[in-house]
C-alpha cells in the first residue's frame, strides 16, 4: 500500500467519524464517549484499505472498489452530517426547507466525491482543466441531485414518519434511502462515463 493511500485513508476515516458524531448529536443518540468515533474510524479505514490492497494484488479492481467505497462512506457521512447540522441549527426537519437542506448537503457530498474519486480512486492526475469532463460531472450531479433530493423528499414529506419514528430520525431514514440509490447511479456513471480513461 502506498504511503499516500495510508494518509488519505486515515484522513477519510477521521472525517467519517466527525460527520457521524454530528449526525448522532442531532438525532439525540450520542452516547458517552461518542468523541471516540474520531479515534476509532481512522484505523478502521486504514485496516480496510490495507486488506483491499492485499487482495488487490491478485484482483486489481478490488483496490479501486475499496477506494470508491471509502470515499462513498465519507460522502454519505458528509451528506448526513451537513443535513443533520442544518436540522440541528434550525430545528426544522420537514417541509420545503428540509428539501433545501438535503439539496445543499448532497451538493457538498458530491463535490467531495468528485475531488476524491478523480484524484485518488480513479487517479486522473492531469493538471489541465477538462471542460468536457466537468460538463459530464455537472450533468451527472444534476441528475443525481434530483434523484437524491426527490427520493428523500418523497420519503420524508409524502410518506412521512412510520412505525413511531420521530421526525428527525425519519429525516435520516429518507436521506439514507436516497443516498443508497444515488450512490449506485453515481458509481456506474462515474466509472463508465465521467472518469473513463
Amino acid at each position: 500500500m502506498k504511503k499516500v493511500d495510508t494518509i488519505i485513508s486515515t484522513i477519510i476515516g477521521f472525517l467519517i467519524g466527525a460527520f457521524f458524531f454530528i449526525g448522532l448529536k442531532n438525532i439525540g443518540k450520542s452516547f458517552p464517549y461518542s468523541w471516540l468515533l474520531l479515534i476509532v474510524f481512522p484505523p478502521l479505514a486504514l485496516l480496510g484499505m490495507f486488506l483491499a490492497s492485499f487482495i488487490g494484488k491478485k484482483l486489481l479492481i478490488i483496490y479501486q472498489a475499496a477506494k470508491w467505497v471509502l470515499v462513498g462512506a465519507l460522502n454519505t457521512f458528509i451528506d448526513l452530517g451537513v443535513l443533520n447540522g442544518l436540522i440541528w441549527i434550525s430545528g426544522i426537519a420537514t417541509g420545503l426547507l428540509y428539501s433545501v437542506f438535503k439539496g445543499s448537503s448532497f451538493l457538498l457530498a458530491t463535490l467531495n466525491s468528485y475531488f476524491w474519486n478523480k484524484h485518488w480512486t480513479f487517479a486522473k492526475r492531469e493538471t489541465v482543466f477538462s471542460s468536457r469532463e466537468f460538463s459530464k460531472f455537472l450533468l451527472v450531479t444534476t441528475i443525481g441531485l434530483f434523484i437524491n433530493v426527490g427520493i428523500a423528499s418523497f420519503v420524508v414529506n409524502i410518506i412521512g414518519p412510520q412505525y413511531g419514528i420521530g421526525e428527525k430520525m425519519w429525516a435520516n431514514v429518507g436521506a439514507f434511502i436516497a443516498v443508497l440509490i444515488a450512490w449506485v447511479w453515481n458509481f456506474l456513471i462515474s466509472k463508465f462515463i465521467v472518469f473513463k480513461k
